[in-house]
C-alpha cells in the first residue's frame, strides 16, 4: 500500500486559484474573498509550537508571491519566488489576522552582514510533511529545514571553498508591508558563547523567549542598526523601550569554520515563558542529525493521517483529500506548559479564526484526536478566567478584542461537542460555570433584556450557546437552569422576518442575510416552519444555491472595491471561497431532500477543490476550508455544539476512520462522480431510511454502508434529523 505521506503536498492552497471551470450550479456561486488559499508550505509537526519556511515577507504568511488583498485575484509583491532567510511561527492560511508572527529569521550567508535583506530567488524547492527544502539562488547555498515537537533544526550546506556565516535577526517580525511588521518594544539578549545567543523580545506585547544554536561556529557576535555592523566584545543588549519611529532591527551573527564539512546545523528554540525552556525546546533535536528529527517527525504525521484511511476515487482526489487533511492539522499549536498567563500545562494557541474553525476543524480534532481536544477545551476554560470571558481567537497578542465583529460565544459550541463526545479529563462542572460566566458578560446584556443583539448574527451564536450551555446544565442536574437557557436558546427568533422566513437586515461579517439566513440552527424544524411549507424553504435554498441562475463572472481586480457589495447582492452561496456558508448545503436534510445536500456538495468538491498551489477556492483560515472538504469527502458533516453528524455524499468508495481505538468505516457501493445519491442505507447490517447518525453511533464505532446511484431516490425523505425547541425535554440520543 502506497504510504499515505506521499499523497501530500505540503504546497497546497499556496498560490492563486487554480480551479476546474465550474459548470452547472457552481458556475453560479461568487466569491467574495481573497482567491487564495494563503497556506505555507514550511516544516511542522502536526499541531506543532514551529514552524520554519522561506521568508519573502509576502502577504500573509511571510511566503509566497502576493501584496495584501482582501477579495479578487492577489496582486503580485514579487515575480517569482524569493526568500530573505528562514523564519519561525506562522499562521495558516489567513487573511488580515493583524498580527503575522514570523519571528526570528536565520540567514545562512557567504559574506558580510550587509547582504542581510537581500531577495534571493528559491531554486529547487521541495517539501513534504516535516521537512522544507530550496535553494538561494546565486549563492549556491541549500537550505533544509524540519522541526521536533518543540524546537526546529536547519541544515545548510555552502559551496565548496566559501566561508560560512550564519545572521540571525531576532528583531523580525510581522510581514513587509506598512503597517504589517511586529516590531519589537523592548529586548534583552545575551550572547552566551560563540555559538549560541539567547533573549527575549517583547512582540505585540507578549514576552517572547529564543535560544539559537550554531554548530561548528567558531566565533559570534551582536549586531545593531540598518548597517548590522557587529558590535566587537558587547555580549548583551538590553533595550528596555524602542522607539518605533527610530526602530533599528538587531540579532547575532557566527562565523562557521571554513575547513571541514560543508554542513552548518542551525537550532531554534522559542518560548513564551523564559530563556531557558527556549533553550530546553532548541535542544530538543540534540544528539540527532537532521535525517532523524526529520524521520521521527513523518512517524508524528504518519500516526496522525493514517487515522483517515480512504480507497477508491482518483490519485488526484486522494492527494486533494490527504493535503487539505495536512493542512487541518496545523493549528492551534500545542504550547503546553508555555502560557504566558495561567499556570497548568494545557496552552494551545494560534485560534486565529475561531468563527471559521469552530464549525468544522475543531470538530475535527475533538472527534479523531480526543486528546487533543481535551487540552483544547481547558485552553478555553483557562483563557476564560484569566480573561474574564472567551474571546474570538487566541493569538500571540495582548489585544484580542479586535476580533469581535466576527461571532460571540463560539467556545460553547466546541466545548458541548467535546461533551457530546465524552472527552476524558474536563472538569464539566467547571467548564458550565465558565459558560455561564460568558453568557452573563455585560456585552450580551441587550440579548436578554431585549430577547436580541447586535450584529445579528451575535443573536444567533448567543441562542445556540445557550443551547449548548444548558446540555452542560442537564449534565450538572441544574434542572432549573436547563430549562431558562432553553426558554432563552429561542431568542433566535427575534432576528428571523416571518413573512420572508429570512433574517431581517442588518450589519453582516463578510456576507450578507441570505448567507447566515440558512445556519444549521439546533431548532431547524422551528426555523423551516417559518415557512408556508417544507416546499419553499427547499425553492428559497435552490435559489441560495443557484439552481436555474445564469453563471456570474468572479471578481479579479482587487482594486475593485464594490466587488463584495455586487457579490452580496446576488444573494448566493459563497462557493467555498469563505467559511460564513459552508455548512449550509446540509440544510436540505433538515426538508427532506438529501439528493440535493449531494449535489452540491458534489459540486463543491468537483469543482472549488484540486491538486497544487491553486488548489484552494479562498483562505484556508486555520483549517476551516480543508477540514470542511475532509468532511464532505468522508460524507459525514459535524453540527457544531449539537451531538449530530450529517450524511451527505461520500466521494470515496471506503473510509476507515479511527476513533482511538475504534473503527468507524464508510461504505459506497457503485459510487462514482456519476452516482452522487444514497439509495439505501445500513448502521452496523441494520437498514436506516435517515440522513444523520448522532455523536455516540460514530465514536462507538461501526459500519455504515450506502448504495448509490445516479438518481435522486426516496431516501431519507420523511425521516428528519432531531431539532431542539426551547420546550422539549433535550435528549442526547434523540
Amino acid at each position: 500500500m502506497k504510504d499515505l505521506l506521499h499523497y501530500i503536498d505540503p504546497f497546497f492552497g499556496n498560490g492563486t486559484i487554480d480551479l476546474p471551470k465550474p459548470e452547472g450550479i457552481a458556475a453560479t456561486w461568487f466569491f467574495i474573498k481573497a482567491q487564495t488559499g494563503n497556506t505555507h508550505p514550511g516544516a511542522s509537526t502536526p499541531f506543532g509550537i514551529i514552524s520554519a519556511c522561506a521568508y519573502s515577507g509576502a502577504y500573509p504568511s511571510g511566503y509566497g508571491l502576493n501584496a495584501p488583498n482582501t477579495h479578487g485575484t492577489p496582486p503580485r509583491r514579487f515575480d517569482r519566488l524569493v526568500a530573505s532567510g528562514f523564519a519561525h511561527l506562522h499562521h495558516s492560511g489567513t487573511g488580515a489576522i493583524g498580527t503575522y508572527y514570523n519571528y526570528v529569521r536565520v540567514t545562512p550567508l557567504v559574506g558580510d552582514l550587509a547582504q542581510l535583506g537581500t531577495l534571493w530567488p528559491l531554486e529547487d524547492e521541495s517539501a513534504s510533511p516535516g521537512i522544507y527544502a530550496a535553494t538561494l539562488g546565486g549563492t549556491g547555498i541549500r537550505a533544509e529545514l524540519t522541526t521536533s515537537l518543540r524546537g526546529a533544526l536547519h541544515r545548510y550546506t555552502f559551496p565548496a571553498g566559501s566561508r560560512p556565516r550564519i545572521a540571525v535577526d531576532l528583531s523580525a517580525g510581522g510581514i513587509d508591508f506598512p503597517g504589517m511588521r511586529t516590531l519589537p518594544t523592548a529586548t534583552d539578549l545575551a550572547l552566551v558563547s560563540n555559538n549560541a545567543v539567547h533573549g527575549s523580545m517583547d512582540m505585540a506585547g507578549v514576552r517572547v523567549y529564543v535560544y539559537v544554536e550554531v554548530d561548528r561556529a567558531t566565533a559570534g557576535a551582536l549586531w545593531i542598526g540598518p548597517g548590522r555592523q557587529p558590535l566587537g566584545d558587547t555580549r548583551t543588549l538590553a533595550l528596555a523601550e524602542m522607539d518605533p519611529e527610530a526602530f533599528q532591527p538587531f540579532g547575532a551573527v557566527f562565523d562557521v569554520a571554513s575547513e571541514g564539512s560543508p554542513v552548518v546545523h542551525v537550532r531554534v528554540g522559542i518560548s513564551l515563558r523564559n530563556v531557558s525552556q527556549a533553550q530546553r525546546n532548541a535542544r530538543d533535536t540534540a544528539g540527532l542529525t537532521f535525517n532523524d528529527v526529520a524521520e521521527q517527525t513523518e512517524t508524528l504525521w504518519r500516526r496522525g493521517i493514517e487515522r483517515f484511511r480512504v480507497s477508491g476515487g482518483t490519485e488526484a482526489q486522494r492527494e486533494t483529500f490527504y493535503s487539505a487533511l495536512y493542512h487541518s492539522l496545523l493549528k492551534p499549536a500545542n504550547w503546553d506548559g508555555e502560557s504566558p498567563y495561567w499556570d497548568g500545562a494545557a496552552c494551545y494557541l494560534d485560534f486565529a479564526t475561531l468563527w471559521d474553525q469552530y464549525k468544522t476543524q475543531l470538530p475535527l480534532l475533538l472527534t479523531f484526536f480526543p486528546g487533543r481536544g481535551c487540552d483544547t477545551v481547558n485552553t478555553l476554560l483557562s483563557l476564560a478566567e484569566w480573561r474574564g470571558s472567551f474571546p474570538n481567537a487566541f493569538i500571540l497578542s495582548d489585544d484580542l478584542d479586535v476580533f469581535d465583529d466576527q461571532a460571540r460565544a463560539l467556545a460553547h459550541y466546541a466545548i458541548a461537542d467535546a461533551c457530546y463526545r465524552g472527552i476524558d479529563g474536563i472538569d464539566w462542572l467547571r467548564a458550565y460555570n465558565t459558560m455561564a460566566a460568558d453568557l452573563r458578560h455585560p456585552r450580551n446584556r441587550d440579548f436578554f433584556s431585549a430577547g436580541r443583539t447586535e450584529p445579528v448574527t451575535h443573536t444567533l451564536d448567543l441562542s445556540g450557546a445557550c443551547f449548548c450551555t444548558a446540555h452542560l446544565a442537564q449534565k450538572m442536574g441544574r434542572a432549573e437552569h436547563y430549562r431558562a437557557l432553553m426558554v432563552h436558546s429561542g431568542r433566535w427568533r427575534a432576528v428571523y422576518d416571518t413573512t420572508t422566513g429570512r433574517l431581517v437586515p442588518g450589519r453582516y461579517y463578510e456576507g450578507g442575510l441570505w448567507n447566515y439566513s440558512f445556519r444549521l440552527l439546533h431548532d431547524m424544524a422551528g426555523r423551516i416552519a417559518l415557512y408556508r411549507s417544507e416546499d419553499a424553504f427547499v425553492t428559497d435554498l435552490d435559489r441560495f444555491f443557484g439552481y436555474g441562475q445564469p453563471p456570474v463572472v468572479q471578481p479579479t481586480d482587487p482594486a475593485d472595491r464594490d466587488a463584495m457589495a455586487r457579490g452580496f447582492a446576488l444573494n448566493r452561496f459563497e462557493g467555498y471561497n469563505n467559511e460564513p456558508d459552508i455548512e449550509t448545503p446540509y440544510a436540505y436534510i433538515y426538508a427532506g431532500r438529501p439528493d440535493r445536500t449531494a449535489e452540491v456538495v458534489r459540486a463543491g468538491m468537483r469543482y472549488m477543490f484540486t491538486t497544487g498551489r491553486g488548489g484552494l477556492p479562498g483562505n484556508n483560515d486555520s483549517g476551516g476550508l480543508t477540514s470542511c472538504y475532509v468532511w464532505n469527502a468522508l460524507g459525514l458533516f459535524p453540527v457544531t455544539g449539537q451531538p449530530v453528524f450529517l450524511i451527505g455524499s461520500p466521494l470515496f468508495d471506503s473510509a476507515e476512520l479511527r476513533i482511538g481505538n475504534r473503527t468507524f468505516t464508510v461504505e459506497a457501493a457503485d459510487n462514482g462522480d456519476d452516482c452522487i445519491y444514497v439509495q439505501s442505507a445500513e448502521l452496523n447490517g441494520k437498514p436506516i431510511d435517515r440522513a444523520y447518525l448522532t455523536v455516540d453511533e460514530v465514536i462507538r464505532g461501526g459500519a455504515l454502508r450506502l448504495r448509490m446511484g445516479p438518481k435522486p431516490s426516496n431516501w431519507a425523505r420523511t425521516e428528519r434529523p432531531p431539532s431542539y425547541p426551547p420546550t422539549t425535554p433535550y435528549e442526547t440520543g434523540a
